[in-house]
């Protein structure tokens, strides 16, 4: 929830959105990695970065508005949580990029289901 508050208070430009999702991404991939490799077990609970970057991915296409991050974020979890195709089997992916690319995933499956949302009943708003 941290993620989605931090989304709502700052500022963003699109170009500066765009920017801090990629260096989330690389940047936690390659620490998730470092943090796997170091425990020497997968996908460990303290890693975080999978999360926002995902939280970022729900969000990226829509405004900002309390409800808007509210209900992305309860599909995000939702969706981090199921796993549905091809989530699960992207976290069977070594190192880092399993980590991460299934939070990425349940991320665009939240930001589809509220963009959709919102096109078919005009909420969130």
């Amino acid at each position: 929830m941290v993620a989605g508050v931090g989304l709502w208070l700052i500022p963003f430009s699109l170009f500066g959105f765009w920017s801090t999702l990629a260096v989330v991404v690389v940047v936690g991939t390659w620490a998730s990695n470092r943090v796997e490799e170091f425990l020497e077990r997968k996908d460990p609970g303290l890693i975080v970065i999978d999360e926002v970057a995902g939280m970022m991915v729900s969000v990226a296409l829509l405004p900002r508005t309390p409800l808007v991050l509210f209900c992305a974020f309860l599909l995000f979890r939702l969706f981090d949580i199921w796993k549905p195709f091809p989530a699960r089997e992207a976290q069977a992916l070594r190192g880092g990029i399993g980590v991460v690319v299934d939070d990425l995933i349940a991320g665009v499956y939240a930001l589809v289901l509220v963009m959709g949302t919102r096109m078919l009943f005009g909420v969130p708003r």
